[in-house]
């Protein structure tokens, strides 16, 4: 593909990010949940914006599926098309941390390069969150029958069983599916976010 001969400039916003925590109560940032299918990214993503938007925040989840069937309509889910995926989730979430929202983003997300490409977009306001379960309790709840597809090879390039999943070494935050249930991984991530972007309560 030839590359545009045009070149391009950063166009620097006129509201400071000072005047949009103003209005809103808190900093702009991106939770990236990763973790093996099943795990319960999604499901967590989901909950967490509904108790989030019901106290105040400017909040918008990110996943993985929806944005396959959109933006990212054109990729496979082999590793390079993978790494592309993350790539541009990673720089739609920087924007919408910019624009002083909390961008929950729900992906597999398997590689650790990819991810740190995700924190470079978004800098000191992105926060990865490991959603940890192990691949045994994954695929006894295995919602979509994927897993067990992927042991028939049914389907190639699964994270997990045909494809590698590396775990975060230092995640800036950890729930576990296993241990605890929704409620409890979503009251941990609530107090995590007020901790870490600011609480509408005081604004």
């Amino acid at each position: 593909m030839t590359k545009n001969p045009i070149k391009t400039y950063a166009i620097k916003s006129s509201i400071a990010d000072a005047d949009r925590r103003a209005r809103s109560g808190h900093c702009g940032g991106v939770l990236w949940f990763t973790g093996l299918p099943s795990a319960g990214k999604s499901t967590l993503a989901i909950e967490l914006e509904r108790i989030l938007f019901e106290r105040g925040y400017s909040v918008y989840v990110l996943d993985g599926d929806n944005l396959r069937m959109g933006l990212n309509s054109d990729l496979g889910y082999n590793h390079a098309d993978r790494t592309e995926n993350v790539r541009r989730v990673g720089q739609v979430a920087a924007l919408f941390a910019d624009a002083g929202i909390i961008a929950i983003s729900a992906f597999i997300s398997p590689y650790r390069a990819d991810r740190f490409q995700a924190r470079c977009a978004a800098e000191d306001t992105f926060r990865e969150v490991y959603v940890k379960a192990d691949i045994e309790t994954c695929e006894k709840r295995d919602p979509k029958g994927l897993y067990r597809r992927a042991r028939l090879g049914e389907i190639s390039d699964f994270t997990g069983i045909s494809a590698p999943y590396e775990v975060p070494e230092s995640p800036d935050f950890v729930v576990d599916t296993v241990i605890d249930d929704i409620s409890t991984c979503v009251k941990k991530l609530a107090r995590y976010v007020t901790d870490t972007f600011g609480s509408v309560e005081d604004h």
